[in-house]
């Protein structure tokens, strides 16, 4: 595929537009699960670490144990370095910071749900590149969801420590990945997952090398906070944000973002076990809407006009 062709590739398109078989719901499952607990591997950071420090060792190790693949190795063409430089820039490196210093206002459940307006978001972007409306049921489906994480956990969050700016960060972050999804598609088809992903986090690493240093120099240390690190980079980033750009190429990037409304459930529960962050009575109910939500944007596409 050459340049011109990808530029006319609709971006934000998979190449299953049927429901959901066993690999796409695997991948969903995995990265529920991993970006879930990645607000408390935060937390645990920033107990030492300052927010440039986390945002930098998340994305060098992510690219460090990404390298290790074969897989990663493949050659990618010249002219699509610059495309993969922005998704590691939005994608990684802008998130990476912004989640750390938004944890230093708000509670990891806070983030969480802040977190679940992501697949909206991603929506809005796909509908703003591909000029043309996604199905009514996955839009539905999208609603439903977003509605079932407020259910689960505005309950969680009442008196919760959530100042604006925080919550203006995540949300930054996550317009970052509604860019970084849409734009993604199309280069993991061609070169796959991890040779697309281990350049944009070597990418990352390189932009934010000199605030890292300086995040580094005005760190503590302590063996919670290395674990937590080495988690949340060579899991929470490196494997998560392959993982994620193997799902959107295969689903489609709004079909993909409903794993934003799986994390909250992980990052509740994990904020509450480990942080001692409330917990409120409706749960289940969030939980069957967004599980009804999930059902229905994995069943076959139907494009609107």
């Amino acid at each position: 595929m050459s340049m011109a062709e990808r530029r006319g590739l609709v971006t934000s398109d998979g190449t299953n537009t049927g429901a959901f078989g066993p690999a796409e719901w695997a991948l969903l499952a995995t990265n529920s699960l991993i970006w879930g607990s990645s607000f408390l591997w935060i937390a645990i950071g920033l107990d030492v670490l300052h927010p440039a420090a986390i945002g930098f060792l998340r994305v060098i190790l992510g690219a460090a144990a990404l390298s290790l693949l074969p897989s990663a190795r493949k050659p990618v063409d010249r002219e699509a370095l610059p495309i993969i430089a922005l998704i590691g820039i939005v994608g990684s490196a802008g998130p990476g910071l912004l989640f750390a210093f938004a944890e230093q206002r708000i509670e990891s459940s806070v983030a969480g749900m802040v977190q679940a307006g992501a697949p909206l978001l991603i929506l809005l972007v796909a509908i703003i590149m591909s000029r043309k409306a996604p199905g009514r049921v996955q839009v539905g489906g999208l609603i439903v969801g977003f509605l079932g994480v407020v259910v689960l956990s505005v309950p969680n969050v009442t008196g919760a420590d959530a100042e604006p700016l925080g919550v203006f960060l995540v949300i930054c972050a996550i317009s970052c990945y509604a860019i970084s999804s849409n734009i993604t598609p199309p280069l993991v088809q061609e070169f796959g997952g991890p040779a697309v992903m281990a350049r944009a986090l070597w990418m990352s690493t390189i932009f934010l090398l000199p605030y890292g240093i300086y995040g580094l120099w005005n760190s503590g240390f302590s063996w919670a906070a290395v674990v937590a690190m080495l988690i949340l980079g060579i899991f929470g980033t490196g494997m998560a944000r392959t993982l994620f750009a193997i799902l959107i190429a295969r689903a489609g990037a709004p079909r993909a973002a409903v794993v934003s409304y799986l994390v909250p459930v992980t990052a509740v529960v994990l904020g509450v076990t480990f942080r001692d962050e409330s917990v409120g009575g409706v749960e289940l109910f969030g939980l069957a809407l967004i599980i009804a939500s999930a059902w229905f944007i994995s069943r076959a596409e139907r494009p609107g006009k």
